[in-house]
């Protein structure tokens, strides 16, 4: 009965997408300097101030940029919020480098960073002011950012030139927003018993709750599920099916039959239903948690034998080892000869201006600063987990903290197999990470983003009941 319903208002959902048009957009979300320009002059809208400063940074140097920032902001106090803390580190770096062209540059700062997602309703309320408050943000979920926050011009993107230039482009040429860095949430799994996770299904086998961060609490976590229903993701799901041995197909493959029905009436790829079927037992199984500390913090004691979860791999480098807690108590899924299917989850922080920036030259030196050089980033870049997106500063990342070698002591002796980050390329290849795409998750937002808030629905009515 509760499938048949679901199939009903499944068709009615789609009805009403078609109705109302779900356009896409870019891989990252299009560029205001770019494609958004020409529509800007097709609607005769004028380009805003901070827009036309924008232009003219992105033809400038770091140093260029910092010597128009100390003119404009020396003296006065910069705004910045954000999804990251760490921002609040980064500044006073930003502020030293500064002095080193000019010696009595002062300026005083302030960083916010939002809980529970209110970032959106902050810098919406913000972007009524003529002039606002926060110069700049650092924000993730590519999906809203394109919907509440580009498309309604509250922020702008400033692409930094030497930013493109290591990544083989032009600010004019970049087709996307300014990506700061790609973290991973990743499969982990408690080794202390004889229960061994080899594929990505088995985080959603029978009697498997996986702990991860509800969705609810971390905006986020619903793109992991939006591109799991992507063709390649969606293969690669269905490459992992067939790896099981038959008696393992044999628990899964009913769901995925049912899901066939729901896959085509979401229009998606041939594979669909494997990657339906997975979000299905996944949101109805996994056990939800507020914050990814706590996750890490259960999975690595001794006494949380065989279970599992899916969290920010950074939160490994915060575990105090003790008789009971270690992090030799965990193996990384992916990392494991053998493991078949996704690893994990990988999405980006995206640095912006604010089109009402009170401080737009300063902003624009700041995240150019954060994302060209190597102090800039070290406040994120000290931690394994999180890519810095510039080719030249994530080797110079590399170089100093070697995150590779993480898990070798003093005495060159490998202690904590966990904590040797094998780096993006490998995650994104061989680790078989699901990246975010703001474009793809921005497409399927209305259909299968309603489609996981039945489950989500059912499943809590189920708990309940």
């Amino acid at each position: 009965m509760k499938g048949k319903f679901l199939s009903l208002l499944l068709a009615g959902v789609m009805v009403t997408g078609v109705l109302a048009g779900c356009g896409g957009t870019s891989e990252t979300g299009g560029k205001e300097t770019a494609a958004g320009e020409e529509a800007k002059e097709d609607n005769q809208e004028p380009l805003s101030q901070v827009e036309k400063i924008i232009a003219e940074a992105e033809t400038m140097t770091l140093e260029e940029l910092a010597k128009k920032a100390i003119e404009e902001s020396d003296g006065k106090t910069f705004y910045g919020v954000g999804n990251s803390s760490r921002g609040k580190t980064a500044l006073p770096l930003f502020i030293d480098y500064l002095k080193t062209i000019d010696s009595s540059y002062t300026m005083e700062y302030e960083w916010q960073q939002p809980k529970n997602n209110k970032i959106f309703e902050q810098l919406s309320a913000d972007s009524l002011k003529p002039e606002g408050t926060f110069a700049m943000t650092l924000i993730q979920d590519g999906n809203q950012i394109q919907s509440k926050m580009v498309e309604t011009g509250i922020l702008d993107t400033f692409i930094p030139m030497e930013w493109a230039q290591e990544k083989g482009t032009t600010p004019e040429e970049y087709e996307g927003y300014l990506v700061l860095q790609t973290l991973n949430k990743v499969f982990l799994y408690n080794s202390t018993g004889s229960v061994v996770y080899d594929n990505c299904w088995d985080f959603v086998g029978e009697g498997v709750h996986a702990l991860f961060m509800d969705v609810d609490s971390e905006i986020v976590g619903k793109n992991f599920l939006y591109m799991l229903t992507e063709d390649t993701n969606a293969a690669r799901l269905k490459e992992a099916f067939d790896a099981l041995s038959s008696q393992e197909q044999a628990y899964f493959a009913p769901v995925i039959d049912a899901m066939a029905t729901d896959a085509a009436d979401l229009g998606l790829g041939e594979n669909g239903a494997y990657a339906l079927a997975w979000i299905k037992l996944w949101v109805e199984g996994y056990n939800g948690q507020t914050d990814d500390g706590p996750i890490c913090n259960t999975l690595v004691t001794a006494s949380a034998t065989d279970q599992a979860g899916l969290l920010v791999y950074s939160k490994l480098r915060s575990v105090e080892e003790s008789a009971e807690v270690s992090v030799n108590n965990i193996k990384v899924a992916a990392y494991q000869e053998g493991y078949e299917g996704i690893g994990g989850f990988g999405y980006s922080h995206y640095l912006f201006v604010t089109d009402n920036s009170p401080l737009p030259w300063t902003a624009c030196a700041f995240n150019a600063y954060l994302s060209c050089t190597e102090d800039g980033f070290s406040s994120w870049g000290k931690d394994m987990g999180g890519y810095s997106s510039n080719p030249k500063v994530a080797a110079a990342i590399e170089t100093t903290y070697q995150h590779s070698r993480g898990g070798y002591n003093e005495a060159g002796e490998l202690e904590f197999e966990a904590k040797n980050d094998r780096g993006y390329e490998w995650w994104t290849t061989q680790g078989e990470l699901v990246l975010e795409d703001p474009d793809y998750c921005a497409s399927v937002d209305f259909t299968v983003g309603n489609w996981i808030e039945l489950l989500t629905r059912y499943s809590t009515e189920a708990v309940t009941n």
